[in-house]
């Protein structure tokens, strides 16, 4: 990373830097007060629509108990009497046994009123028994297909619904989110990544409503950062929405939003190992779902990928288990041998596990590997439903990103906000430590892997840009590139790796604009 003192900025693009800068006009200076100045970040894999409808239900997220859960959902109840339905995300899976969570806990708290609450993974529901009645969940509901309803000994469904399969029987009974709440939660993620220096987020998981979503909040001048939305590739249905993703893509192009784009479409190979969903190569240990759930059968994932590559779409595959890492690894590889070279930039986001024999495949194909940094420590989630699952010798085998770098790989970050923290310097801190935010263990977590702070910076900034086919315009400071920036405290890069998450955003600049003030919301109102 070169540095220099001072940046010329001329119509929200990057004019000059150092010496020459210093030589030109300009009408206003900034003064970074000791501060450090680096491009923005980018968040290569993200929720940002759900992560924003979050604050439109109960907060469950902050609670540390299932009591407290109970007792969020009860007040939120009370302050909502007109919400014919209570929906909220995304509690903590870890705190109860297994992940399983008893609908009878909800009916102590709205025992009148469906309550839908989704997990911080996304993959999985808790819902209390009006729901169930609603969803027509009884003990007589065949186990789903890509899917699994938990029962208690009499076959009756506990109330945890895991999974598409299962998760979507409930969504198809759920009612729609009005649409002036959709568009506020786009508002209210672009709040939450602006304040944390994110200018790019790519969406990555976005179906037919949420297309509509972000072409009304478009139109309507309501996008306040970059979004690239990626359509999801369902296997059961993956026929009838692949006609439809050129057509997508157009409409989206047509609005002519240079905030908005959509060129990717999301595969998900398999679910998660805390739900032993996601596809091993070996079994679980508990043997409760033996290697897991690999969702896309035979070559079908390959042929689909073929199919989405055709239209000159971009591939992003979520793949866990490394099962499925292998499974999209070779999609990718078949359709880079039956559609030919070009510059494709497929992507295989989270890679938690992947086999030695695979490692050097992402680099060999020009595959990106995104993946979570925050998620590579020692936490409750990693103690209580991963390693039991794991075991300790292939746990520690997680997130091999120091490999994948050196490797050769474009290796790049993103949070999976809201499933965890959509702050870059909360997952960097964890990068270059493998530590938790109490330092544990001491030395880092398979200290291996531990990444320098430059390459660590860089695949939160350059390689997002990369992914999103846009290193020429933003992702650095260079001549030419838009003034995506962000204003830190301290140079992050002589800051130790615990210390990280306190740097102050001071501000964030979008097209040479600041978006965000740290000044402005900490001053007078």
């Amino acid at each position: 990373m070169t540095t220099t003192d001072a940046l010329l900025v001329v119509d929200g693009k990057v004019r000059a830097i150092g010496e020459q800068a210093r030589a030109e006009q300009s009408d206003e200076r900034v003064d970074l007060e000791g501060g450090f100045l680096m491009p923005s970040f980018g968040d290569g894999h993200a929720h940002p629509l759900y992560g924003g409808l979050e604050s439109a239900g109960p907060p469950v997220r902050p609670c540390r108990s299932v009591d407290e859960i109970v007792a969020a959902v009860k007040a939120f109840a009370a302050d909502n009497p007109d919400q014919e339905w209570i929906v909220g995300a995304s509690y903590d899976g870890s705190l109860a046994d297994g992940g399983l969570f008893d609908a009878r806990w909800l009916d102590a708290a709205v025992p009148d009123r469906p309550v839908v609450l989704r997990a911080w993974d996304y993959h999985t529901f808790w819902v209390n028994s009006v729901a169930l009645e609603r969803a027509g969940i009884t003990a007589e509901t065949p186990e789903p297909v890509l899917g699994e309803i938990p029962r208690r000994e009499d076959g009756s469904p506990l109330g945890t619904l895991r999974e598409w399969g299962a998760t979507d029987l409930m969504a198809a009974v759920m009612p729609a989110r009005d649409e002036a709440v959709r568009i506020a939660a786009l508002d209210t993620a672009a709040d939450y990544y602006l304040a944390r220096g994110v200018t790019w987020v790519q969406d990555a998981w976005v179906e037919p409503a949420d297309v509509e979503t972000y072409i009304r909040a478009a139109k309507q001048d309501a996008l306040r950062m970059r979004f690239n939305l990626a359509f999801y590739a369902d296997p059961r249905h993956f026929d009838s929405q692949v006609a439809h993703y050129a057509t997508a893509r157009e409409r989206v192009e047509a609005v002519g939003s240079p905030l908005l784009t959509a060129q990717t479409v999301k595969f998900f190979a398999d679910g998660v190992v805390e739900n032993e969903t996601g596809a091993l190569l070996q079994p679980y240990c508990s043997g409760l779902h033996n290697h897991g759930m690999q969702l896309w059968e035979g070559d079908s994932l390959a042929e689909a990928a073929r199919r989405v590559d055709e239209l000159g779409l971009q591939i992003h595959i979520h793949a866990i288990g490394d099962a499925a890492v292998r499974q999209a690894l070779d999609a990718i590889e078949y359709v880079a041998r039956q559609n030919g070279p070009r510059d494709r930039r497929p992507v295989i986001a989270h890679a938690q596990l992947v086999d030695d024999d695979d490692l050097g495949r992402f680099a060999e194909l020009g595959v990106i590997p995104n993946m979570q940094p925050l998620w590579a420590q020692m936490d409750a989630l990693m103690t209580v439903l991963t390693i039991p699952r794991l075991g300790h010798e292939r746990s520690d085998k997680q997130y091999r990103m120091r490999t994948l770098e050196n490797s050769g790989a474009a290796l790049a970050f993103g949070s999976d906000w809201p499933v965890s923290s959509g702050a870059p310097l909360d997952g960097i801190a964890v990068a270059v430590s493998r530590c938790t935010s109490d330092g544990e263990p001491a030395g880092g977590w398979t200290p291996e892997e531990i990444l320098p702070i430059e390459p660590a910076l860089a695949s939160y900034t350059g390689a997002v840009a990369y992914q999103a086919f846009a290193e020429a315009d933003w992702g650095r400071i260079t001549p030419g590139a838009s003034a995506d920036l962000v204003w830190l405290d301290r140079d992050p890069r002589l800051v130790p790796p615990l210390e990280l998450p306190a740097l102050e955003v001071r501000a964030t600049y979008l097209q040479g604009r600041p978006v965000y003030s740290a000044t402005l919301v900490k001053g007078p109102r």
